[in-house]
């Protein structure tokens, strides 16, 4: 599996762009070098996530791209802190002239309150950081927005609904009953498309297994698909054909698919799964909408996932669930599981570091 820091590193690129732009058009009173410095790491984050798809891609099969995507991250969360740092001291500074009312008094306390030089130097650190990871991305041959090569192989995050005991699954039996409550409320129409939306990582694929497996749908036909990066209508059309009718289908013309599926879907009531949705495209999602709710006298319900809120507010026709990331306490509970914790003889020396591996888990499922 593509590991976690791979999956996340673009929600946290575009998050700290975001932070950036934020912090130029903020109220916050930036020195003019410092401004300078952020529009240029502004401006190479640009560049980097417009081939950010590629990369994401390409690290299905080359551990080279992950590693870079990995640093990448890192340094991420490196700016972030750093914008995070200088907005407290900044915001710290701006209470005292509140309090003091006294410019004079002010002048003598922002040296102490601001320190310049300490950010100037983090500021050049992160620039040549960032600088020496964004132009190792020109070896990789990234294109904007394109596949670079078809892949080789077998997307190795590919799921299925096959789900271990739900016993066993932690922190997420509120999120489920709050997700059968949304469905059961909503489900009046024709088809119902709800999607739900987190990080990478956090588990919305766990949480729709357990909606999936649920005895409220036993009287449902069931389709799993997972779409992945690579967006293809032909594929999950001729995957949702195959399962309900049992027989492979490698329909190559859209009217015929079309055709098939008004045929299977007629008259039932089908519960799909899209997992791992990143397609942005609004018309591509109008069209995959439109092929699914062709079947007269059916009830359709369709649960998706997706990393982008973007995406789940475009593709759906119910309000999107925001999955939260899991408590320390559940990150802890999985680690115990996972180690075998309760078997080890030294498991009182280790706890603490387990719980401590926890919190750094940041409330996700999995972890590198």
């Amino acid at each position: 599996m593509v590991a976690v820091g791979v999956m996340l590193a673009s929600p946290v690129l575009n998050m700290v762009v975001k932070e950036i732009g934020a912090v130029i058009g903020g109220q916050i009173a930036l020195q003019k070098d410092f401004t300078k410095d952020l529009r240029k790491m502004k401006m190479m984050l640009e560049s980097v996530a417009a081939v950010m798809k590629d990369a994401e891609r390409q690290s299905i099969e080359e551990r080279e791209v992950q590693l870079w995507l990995k640093r990448l991250k890192d340094a991420m969360y490196g700016i972030s802190d750093m914008l995070d740092e200088f907005e407290e001291d900044a915001q710290s500074a701006a209470r005292k002239i509140s309090l003091k009312k006294d410019l004079l008094q002010f002048a003598s306390a922002c040296p102490s309150i601001c320190p310049k030089i300490k950010l100037a130097n983090r500021m050049k650190e992160m620039r040549e950081e960032l600088k020496v990871i964004t132009d190792q991305h020109k070896s990789f041959m990234l294109k904007p927005g394109t596949i670079t090569r078809e892949l080789k192989i077998t997307d190795t995050r590919a799921t299925s609904s096959v789900m271990k005991d739900e016993e066993l699954i932690v922190g997420r039996t509120n999120n489920k009953r709050d997700i059968m409550a949304s469905l059961s409320e909503s489900n009046t129409g024709r088809i119902t498309i709800f999607p739900i939306y987190g990080i990478g990582g956090i588990g919305k694929t766990t949480l729709a297994k357990m909606v999936f497996n649920d005895a409220q749908f036993k009287d449902y036909s069931h389709v799993w698909v997972y779409v992945s990066q690579t967006f293809d209508m032909n594929k999950i059309g001729n995957s949702i054909i195959s399962q309900l009718s049992k027989a492979e289908s490698q329909l190559t013309e859209r009217q015929m698919i079309h055709n098939s599926l008004v045929e299977l879907l007629a008259g039932k009531n089908i519960l799909i799964v899209l997992d791992d949705l990143w397609e942005d495209n609004g018309s591509h999602l109008d069209d995959l909408k439109d092929m699914l709710k062709v079947g007269e006298h059916s009830r359709i319900v369709v649960i998706v996932t997706t990393c982008n809120e973007g995406i789940a507010n475009k593709f759906q026709t119910i309000e999107p669930y925001k999955l939260a990331p899991l408590s320390n306490d559940s990150c802890w509970i999985i680690i115990k599981q996972k180690s075998s914790f309760d078997s080890r003889d030294d498991k009182h020396e280790v706890e603490q570091i387990g719980k401590d591996i926890a919190v750094m888990c940041g409330g996700l499922e999995v972890w590198p």
